[in-house]
């Protein structure tokens, strides 16, 4: 079997129960941008891949002539041509959880961050200045959430524990939402949230879903936040929105292509903050998903998957 994530070494944990389990085990860790040949060849002679973002399209699924599973050791999957894979009679899952306290803990982390301006105070100094501008507290204010998923519903607490009350957008039934949060459509969302947090996951429909219309509608004080995936923002529609003081700014821990690229206009922007796609990323939440992934790769090769992908209720 093949393992991409760039965290899970030979020798760990992991490695440790797929042998245990009666597996051979091929690191080759996913450190950046991977040429599809290059991925198409990895796969060769492989039944079983634990893997990150790697690019599984179409064409390198239909090389991978041996391949019975795909595990991604975490929770969005938009990197794998899921359609073809079942075509092929590969499994398909995912970690759905495994990195929401992580990811919750972290979208408090840019909300502080975004409304006290501390990466720019501290660039500030760092360039010999020393900035005195005013942030905003928490408290009082509204938080936005779009999707409601784990990582959304773990979000929920903290924001009002500091204070904030919450609206969501969501797809999920009426019966299985919280009572404390009000929940309604993204307009009214956008026009009534001092902070926007996107929390959905990337599809046909949530691609671009944040464009030029959308931040129109939103508050020139608004910050948005995003821990989902890059694409669900039109980053030029946002660069502009900046620019011309429709919103206050964002804190972007996922963008359209990582790394980012040196001529991204996103760069460069006075209020926009670019992380570097950490917000699942904690010692325990890379240990759970690597543990978690290793059961569902055997569960998966012995017929017993518990994670497979469902693509007709993937959104929000």
């Amino acid at each position: 079997m093949l393992i991409t994530t760039d965290y899970l070494r030979p020798g760990d944990d992991v490695d440790r129960f797929l042998l245990g389990s009666g597996l051979e085990t091929v690191h080759l860790p996913m450190t950046g941008r991977r040429d599809p040949a290059q991925l198409a060849a990895a796969l060769a002679g492989i039944d079983a891949a634990l893997v990150a973002n790697e690019p599984l399209t179409a064409d390198v699924l239909a090389q991978a002539a041996q391949l019975r599973v795909i595990v991604r050791t975490g929770v969005g999957y938009d990197s794998i041509d899921v359609a073809a894979a079942a075509r092929l009679g590969i499994s398909v899952s995912n970690l759905p959880g495994v990195n929401a306290n992580a990811v919750a803990e972290y979208t408090l982390g840019l909300l502080l961050a975004g409304a006290r301006r501390l990466v720019q105070s501290a660039s500030g100094v760092a360039r010999g200045n020393w900035p005195r501008e005013d942030g905003h507290e928490l408290r009082g204010a509204t938080l936005g959430l779009i999707g409601y998923g784990a990582a959304a519903r773990a979000v929920v607490p903290l924001a009002r524990a500091f204070g904030m009350s919450v609206v969501c957008t969501t797809n999920v039934p009426a019966e299985l939402r919280d009572p404390a949060v009000r929940f309604t459509g993204l307009p009214e969302l956008l026009s009534t949230s001092d902070y926007v947090s996107v929390h959905t996951a990337l599809t046909e429909r949530t691609r671009g879903l944040l464009d030029a219309l959308a931040f129109k509608q939103m508050k020139p004080t608004a910050l948005l936040v995003n821990t989902a995936r890059g694409a669900i923002v039109d980053e030029d529609a946002l660069v502009a929105a900046v620019r011309s003081g429709q919103i206050a700014g964002a804190a972007l821990d996922v963008v359209v292509d990582e790394p980012l690229p040196a001529g991204s206009p996103l760069r460069g922007v006075d209020g926009i903050v670019v992380y570097s796609h950490l917000a699942g990323q904690t010692a325990e939440a890379r240990r759970a998903a690597g543990l978690r992934g290793a059961e569902e790769l055997v569960a998966a090769l012995a017929g017993r998957a518990q994670f497979v992908v469902d693509e007709e209720k993937r959104g929000t």
